[in-house]
């Protein structure tokens, strides 16, 4: 009796530790978000970028960007809740528009494109997966320099 009790127990605490790790998992998911405000083109009609976004989270402006500017934050878990401030012109009257979408659990490095998404365009129009552009590696060789006044113990 007392081993089947011990047995149930321990069971108990593993599937708890194993479920609160896939909720810590799924909630701790960290991402990047990056902000264009770039000129996009979708099913053949262009969307021009606005004269001035400023991006806000958390009542904390994260990104403040003009035509052709990105900026970026970074999110923990799985919905992006942000207000999107627009000025549509110079010395025009701001916008806000509150805007709250779920992110892709498979991408890290997440571009959403200001202008696509205000036009209400479909999520695979106004948001790409974020790949670095890798450094071109120079094949030079390396020059070894040897010092001809060396003493060696060969003598």
């Amino acid at each position: 009796m007392k081993n089947k009790r011990q047995f149930l127990f321990r069971a108990l605490a593993i599937i708890l530790i194993l479920a609160l790790a896939a909720v810590m998992f799924v909630i701790g998911r960290g991402h990047t978000v990056y902000f264009d405000n770039k000129d996009a083109e979708y099913d053949g009609k262009e969307y021009e970028a606005f004269y001035k976004v400023v991006v806000i989270k958390d009542k904390e402006k994260v990104a403040k960007l003009e035509s052709d500017d990105r900026g970026m934050t970074d999110l923990m878990g799985q919905t992006l809740t942000v207000t999107v401030e627009i000025t549509d012109e110079k010395g025009g009257e701001s916008h806000a528009h509150k805007v709250s979408m779920p992110v892709p659990y498979s991408m890290d490095g997440i571009v959403i494109n200001v202008p696509a998404l205000m036009a209400g365009l479909p999520a695979e129009a106004y948001m790409s997966e974020f790949v670095p552009i890798a450094a071109e590696e120079e094949d030079e060789d390396e020059e070894v320099v040897i010092d001809e006044f060396e003493i060696s113990d060969d003598v």
